[in-house]
């Protein structure tokens, strides 16, 4: 639906000379560009309990942020007003098309698609991210600044909700109109402001942190029941000092939590697990009269059938030497390394044809795979 063009770049020449290098403007990225939906549908979608939403107003920068679920719209006034939907991928399948241009990053590393609409004037004030973002211009006008990092930039909080920093240089200046796409590394400060009734498109990035990583992994350990190995020193010998925890000591256990890291199926399970988990509750709507293996196995002889995928899934893969880890949504599968074909075409793709996934109708483990997938309501025909 979405054709991106990197002003004369190759997608590889992007990653090589800007990605998390320094961002980019790129003018009609997206040429007759056309809004997969309106301010009324976005507004619509914050009035939803299960969706993240925002109201951010800065009236004579007073900074005020209000959280949805919104019974009316009072606050997203005619001047100075913002209002942003969170993971909108999740549940408008046109909206979800604007990410599949971009997914020349790889599929774990996509965040979501954030959708906001301003008034003259708004916007969320000058910041920064610690993530990557492509900023798509919809409807309307925006002014938008953006600099490279500076780490004398001063942070403030004027509201708690809004890490906003001071002024800074801007090497980008410009008014993005429809079409035109801004590329934003991470730590790069940024602010843009509407010129008039704007929807802007906000694709970003998974960029985990140690912190995350490791307290995620030592839960995955206890849930597995796993990391039971102890501490041993059998060539301890006599010391001067009792209190002393010496050199040796530290590497032994460094060594030992070392030890459940390299544990291959342990960490390759655990990543399937994290890094498949969606950001936000999926929209699940499983088939009312759930399938058996053998339906699944007749409907991938029909040429015409069409398997669709739920807006928001995350679908990912590792090959060991001998099986496929399949990860859906926080759930690993396990599947002959013979089905990998089949598995590239779940996970790159949105849209699969049974004609495609024929090559894998003799496999009953992916049949069985397939058939929960569907009864779950994360693949649909």
């Amino acid at each position: 639906m979405y054709q991106l063009t990197i002003n004369d770049l190759s997608e590889q020449d992007f990653l090589t000379q800007y990605w998390q290098k320094k961002p980019l403007l790129i003018k009609q990225g997206f040429t007759d560009f056309a809004d997969p939906l309106d301010a009324n549908e976005l507004a619509g979608l914050a009035m939803e309990e299960s969706i993240e939403s925002r109201i951010i107003t800065n009236h004579d920068n007073d900074w005020q942020a209000h959280h949805g679920p919104f019974e009316n719209f009072e606050l997203l006034t005619e001047q100075h007003s913002t209002l942003l939907v969170q993971a909108v991928d999740h549940w408008h399948p046109n909206a979800a098309q604007l990410l599949e241009p971009f997914r020349f990053i790889p599929n774990w590393r996509i965040d979501d698609l954030m959708i906001s609409f301003s008034t003259p004037g708004g916007g969320v004030g000058p910041h920064l991210d610690q993530y990557d973002v492509f900023i798509i211009q919809g409807e309307g006008k925006r002014h938008w600044r953006v600099g490279m990092p500076d780490n004398k930039l001063k942070q403030f909080a004027q509201n708690k909700s809004l890490l906003q920093v001071e002024q800074f240089p801007a090497v980008i200046d410009c008014i993005l109109e429809p079409g035109d796409i801004l590329y934003i590394p991470p730590g790069c400060p940024h602010e843009g402001y509407a010129v008039e009734n704007a929807l802007n498109y906000s694709i970003g990035f998974r960029a985990p942190n140690q912190r995350d990583l490791l307290s995620n992994f030592a839960d995955h350990i206890i849930d597995k029941e796993a990391g039971n190995s102890r501490y041993q020193d059998p060539a301890i010998t006599l010391r001067d000092s009792k209190g002393e925890i010496q050199a040796c000591e530290v590497e032994n256990i460094k060594l030992l939590m070392q030890a459940a890291l390299n544990d291959d199926a342990l960490l390759k399970s655990w990543l399937g697990n994290t890094l498949s988990q969606p950001k936000h509750e999926m929209d699940l709507m499983p088939p009312e009269d759930l399938f058996n293996s053998e339906q699944i196995a007749e409907l991938l002889n029909d040429d015409d059938v069409i398997f669709e995928r739920l807006g928001g899934t995350r679908a990912l893969y590792q090959v060991f030497e001998n099986e496929i880890l399949l990860s859906v949504n926080g759930e690993n599968y396990p599947l002959p390394v013979s089905d990998l074909t089949a598995v590239k075409l779940l996970t790159d793709h949105t849209m699969v044809t049974a004609e495609q996934l024929n090559s894998s109708k003799n496999s009953l483990v992916f049949i069985q795979t397939f058939t929960t997938l569907i009864n779950e309501g994360i693949w649909f025909c």
